[in-house]
C-alpha cells in the first residue's frame, strides 16, 4: 500500500493537481446545492433500469385533483389573451383577485402557513394547464411558487420570517418577486454589482445595525406589481462590524418595495407577451439586520439560495410550461392538418406535413414522461441539479421545435394575429422560455456535463477535493483511495462497454419483463460508452475541458438522451404497456438513438487525444457509430395519431385547456370542426365516389338524405369558421390610419380634376 501510494500514486497526484481545475467557491455552492438521483447512475455505466421502473409515478391527491377540476379550469376560462395583448397588456383584475382567493399563489407554502400545500406534481400540472390558456397567467402563478421567496423562505427563513410572510404571500396581501439579474450580471450571476454596506441606521425611528444598499436589476418578472422582493447581493463590512471580514460575500435579504428608496413599476415588455416584467432600483435604501433572509446566519450564503431557486424553476416550472406548449401545439396542429383541405385533400395526407406531425406527437409524449419523472423524484426528496439542467434545457429546446413546426402546418392562419389566432401568443414566449433561468446555450455547454461530472460521476468530486486539500498528505490519502478505486472501475466499464460495442448490444443487461428489450439493451450500450469516453475525456483533457465547450455540448447531449429516453420507455410501463403507443415509443427511440450517434460521433471526431478517441471507436462502436433513423411509414403512423379523436390522442395531450366555458373560444371551434369532420368523411368518401362535388348535388341525386346533408353543411361551416382568420378595422390596428384615408382623398381629387382639364 505504501509502495503504491509513494511510487504510484504520488507522481499521478502532482500531476492532477497541475492538470485539473480548481473549484472555485461559486462552483462548489452551485454543485451542493443539489443531490445526485438517476444522473449517478447514467453516469456509472450500469444504470440500474429495475430500480428505474420500481420508482413510483407521481399522483395527484383527490384535493389536488379538485382544484385541477373547479379553480384551475376556471382560471383559464375567464383569460381572454387577445384582449389581453391587444388592448389590456395586463390580466383584468377579476383575474388577480381570483387567483389571490384561491390561493394559486400559496401553492408550494405549507398549509400550516396559509398555504395550499401541494406537490411537486400538482403545482407542475397547475401550471401546465394554466399555460396552456395564456402563457401571461402561466408565468404568473408560476414564478411566485419557484423563482419568489416563498419557496427560498420554506428552507432558509427564519421561523419567525415564515410566520410573519408566508400567510401573507399564500392569500395574496403580498406579491413577490425576485431580484437577481442585472446589467453586469445575467447568465454569471456571481459577476453582480449591486452591493449592501454594513452600517448604522434610522429604523422605525430607532437607530439600528442594518445594510446600506444600491441596487439596480432588470428582467424581473411580477416586480412592476410586486410588494416585497427578495434581492440579491453582494455584502461588505468594510469596518468589520459583525467580526467576520470585510468581504461576506453573496446575501439575500427580504424588503418590502415600499422601502424608502426603493424604485418599481416600470415594466419591460418580453416579446409582446404582457406579463408583469421590468427593473429594480434602489439608491441608498436601509434595511436592518433582520430582513436578511435567514437572519445574520445566513449572511454570505445567497448563492446557494440562488442556486436552490433556479432548481426549482428548472425541474417544474418551465419544463411545465414547454410540456404544455408542446401538447398543445402537437393536438391543434394535428387537428387543423385534418380539417384544412389543400388539392382536395386534408393537408395533413402530405408527408411534408406527416413529418412535423410526427415530431410534435413525439415531443409531446416525450416532454411529458420526462416531466412526470422528475416531479416523482422531487415528490421523493431529491433535489437533482443536474436533470433539473437538462429538463430546462432539453424541454424549452423540442418546445420551441414544437411551436416551430405548428407554425408551418397552420401557415397564414397562425401568421394573423387577433382573436383567432390561438398560435401567436405561444409563438411569441418562446424565446423567454429559451433565455430565462440560465441561457441554454450556456447550459447546455458547460452546466449538464461539467456539473455533472463532477457532481454525479462516483469519483470525479472526491479525487477533485483531495487535490484541493491544504493537508497534501492528507490528501494524498485520500487521492490514493479514490483514484485507484476509480482505475478499477473504468477498467470494469471498458470491459463492460467492450462486451457491449462488439455484441451490438445484446450482451448488454435490461430490466426484467419490460416490453422493447432490444431498445434498454441499446440504452445500456449507449450508457457504458458514455462513462468510457467521459472518462477518456477528463483524462486527457483535465482542466482545458472546460474551454472545450462544444465538446462538452454533446457530452451534455449523451446524458440527457439517455435521461429523456429512459423517461419515454418507464412511461409505456407505468402506464400499462398501451399498444397503441407503441409506434410512438419506437419512433421516439429511433429518433434519439440517431441524436446519440451524432453526439458520439461529434466527440469522438473532435477529442484532441486521438488514441482516446481510437480506443472508444474500437471498444464501442467497432462497426460504426449506429445512427437509425424512423422509416416513412411509422412516421405517417406516428402523425395520424394527432388527426383523428381518440382515447389515445387525448393521452398523448392530457389537461390542456381546450376553451370550456368559452363559446367564442378558436380551440374549441378547432375540436368541434375536427369531431365534425371524422364524423362526415364516410359521406364525403360517399359523394366522391358519385361523383358528387357539393352536398347540394349529392341531395339532389338522392346519394344522401336530408339529415345528411345537414351534416354535411354542419361540418363545412365548421371548417370555414376555423379556417378564417381576422381582419381588424385600420384605426383599430393604427391610431394614425385615418392618415392615409385623408391623402387617397387628396389624391383622388387632384386626379379627377387633371382628367376634367383634359
Amino acid at each position: 500500500m505504501s509502495f503504491r501510494k509513494d511510487r504510484l500514486t504520488r507522481p499521478i497526484y502532482r500531476w492532477a493537481q497541475r492538470s485539473m481545475p480548481a473549484i472555485s467557491a461559486t462552483e462548489r455552492e452551485a454543485i451542493e446545492a443539489g443531490t445526485v438521483w438517476w444522473d449517478g447512475e447514467l453516469f456509472s455505466g450500469s444504470p440500474d433500469w429495475n430500480k428505474l421502473l420500481a420508482m413510483p409515478p407521481a399522483r395527484l391527491t383527490a384535493e389536488e385533483q379538485a382544484f385541477m377540476d373547479g379553480p384551475v379550469v376556471e382560471l383559464c376560462s375567464m383569460i381572454d389573451e387577445w384582449q389581453l395583448a391587444w388592448k389590456d397588456r395586463d390580466l383584468p383584475k377579476a383575474v388577480w383577485d381570483f387567483m389571490r382567493e384561491q390561493k394559486f399563489f400559496g401553492m408550494v407554502i405549507p398549509k400550516k402557513y396559509g398555504g395550499l400545500g401541494f406537490s411537486n406534481l400538482a403545482h407542475s400540472e397547475v401550471v401546465r394547464t394554466v399555460s396552456s390558456a395564456s402563457v401571461t397567467a402561466g408565468v404568473t402563478v408560476m414564478v411566485p411558487n419557484s423563482l419568489g421567496p416563498g419557496e427560498l423562505m420554506l428552507h432558509f427563513g427564519t421561523e419567525e420570517q415564515r410566520l410573519h410572510w408566508l400567510p401573507r404571500l399564500a392569500d395574496g396581501r403580498e406579491i413577490p418577486c425576485f431580484g437577481l439579474t442585472s446589467a453586469d450580471a445575467g447568465s454569471d450571476a456571481a459577476s453582480m454589482q449591486d452591493r449592501g454596506v454594513v452600517a448604522m441606521g434610522e429604523h422605525k425611528g430607532r437607530e439600528v445595525l442594518g445594510i446600506r444598499l444600491d441596487f439596480s436589476k432588470r428582467y424581473i418578472t411580477l416586480a412592476p406589481v410586486a410588494t416585497v422582493m427578495g434581492l440579491a447581493f453582494k455584502l461588505f463590512d468594510p469596518e468589520n462590524r459583525l467580526g467576520r471580514g470585510e468581504n461576506l460575500g453573496i446575501t439575500v435579504a427580504l424588503i418590502p418595495t415600499s422601502t424608502p428608496g426603493v424604485v418599481t413599476g416600470d415594466r419591460h415588455v418580453p416579446q409582446f407577451t404582457f406579463f408583469q416584467n421590468g427593473p429594480l432600483e434602489g439608491k441608498d435604501v436601509f434595511i436592518p439586520m433582520d430582513w436578511v433572509l435567514g437572519g445574520e446566519a445566513q449572511i454570505g450564503q445567497g448563492w446557494t439560495m440562488l442556486m436552490r431557486a433556479l432548481a426549482a424553476g428548472r425541474g417544474i416550472s418551465l419544463p411545465s410550461q414547454s410540456a404544455a406548449s408542446a401538447a398543445f401545439a402537437a393536438r391543434v396542429s394535428g387537428a387543423y392538418a385534418r380539417v384544412r383541405r389543400q388539392f382536395n385533400m386534408p393537408i395533413g395526407m402530405f408527408e411534408g406535413i406527416q413529418e412535423k406531425l410526427a415530431d410534435l406527437a413525439g415531443n409531446a409524449y416525450q416532454l411529458d414522461a420526462a416531466r412526470r419523472l422528475t416531479c416523482a423524484a422531487l415528490d421523493e426528496g431529491h433535489r437533482p441539479s443536474v436533470i433539473s439542467a437538462i429538463m430546462k434545457s432539453q424541454a424549452t429546446e423540442r418546445m420551441r421545435q414544437s411551436v416551430e413546426r405548428a407554425m408551418d402546418i397552420h401557415g397564414g392562419k397562425a401568421i394573423i394575429d387577433g382573436p383567432k389566432n390561438y398560435m401567436g401568443a405561444l409563438y411569441r414566449s418562446v424565446p423567454v422560455g429559451i433565455t430565462v433561468e440560465g441561457a441554454n446555450i450556456l447550459t447546455r455547454s458547460l452546466m449538464i456535463f461539467g456539473q455533472g461530472a463532477i457532481r454525479a460521476h462516483p469519483f470525479m468530486l472526491k479525487e477533485m477535493e483531495a487535490i484541493a486539500d491544504p493537508d497534501a498528505e492528507r490528501g494524498l490519502d485520500a487521492f490514493d483511495r479514490h483514484f485507484w478505486a476509480h482505475a478499477a472501475h473504468a477498467s470494469k466499464n471498458a470491459v463492460t462497454a467492450t462486451l457491449h460495442g462488439w455484441t451490438g448490444g445484446l450482451a448488454a443487461h435490461h430490466p426484467r419483463q419490460a416490453a422493447f428489450i432490444s431498445h434498454w439493451r441499446q440504452l445500456s450500450r449507449y450508457a457504458s460508452a458514455f462513462s468510457m469516453l467521459s472518462d477518456l475525456a477528463l483524462l486527457t483533457l483535465g482542466g482545458s475541458l472546460k474551454r472545450r465547450e462544444m465538446i462538452s455540448a454533446r457530452l451534455g447531449d449523451i446524458l440527457s438522451e439517455l435521461y429523456l429516453l429512459g423517461a419515454v420507455l418507464k412511461r409505456f410501463e407505468t402506464e400499462g404497456r398501451p399498444e397503441a403507443d407503441r409506434p410512438i415509443v419506437e419512433f421516439l427511440m429511433l429518433k434519439g438513438f440517431n441524436r446519440l450517434g451524432v453526439a458520439f460521433a461529434g466527440v469522438l471526431d473532435n477529442l484532441p487525444a486521438r488514441w482516446a478517441a481510437m480506443a472508444v471507436r474500437v471498444a464501442c462502436f467497432p462497426f460504426g457509430i449506429p445512427m437509425p433513423a424512423p422509416a416513412d411509414e411509422l412516421t405517417s403512423e406516428v402523425a395520424e395519431i394527432l388527426m383523428r379523436p381518440s382515447i389515445q390522442r387525448d393521452r398523448l395531450t392530457p389537461d390542456l385547456y381546450l376553451g370550456e366555458g368559452r363559446a367564442d373560444h378558436p380551440v374549441r371551434h378547432l375540436e368541434d370542426a375536427l369531431a365534425l369532420v371524422v364524423e362526415v368523411a364516410p359521406l364525403e368518401k360517399r359523394m366522391r365516389e358519385a361523383g358528387q362535388a357539393t352536398p347540394e348535388a349529392a341531395r339532389e341525386a338522392d346519394v344522401i338524405d336530408e339529415a345528411e346533408f345537414g351534416r354535411l353543411v354542419a361540418a363545412r361551416e365548421a371548417v370555414r369558421r376555423v379556417i378564417e382568420v381576422d381582419v381588424l378595422p385600420r384605426n383599430d390596428v393604427s391610431p394614425i390610419a385615418e392618415q392615409h384615408g385623408r391623402d387617397a382623398a387628396v389624391e383622388t381629387e387632384i386626379s379627377g380634376r387633371s382628367e376634367a382639364a383634359e
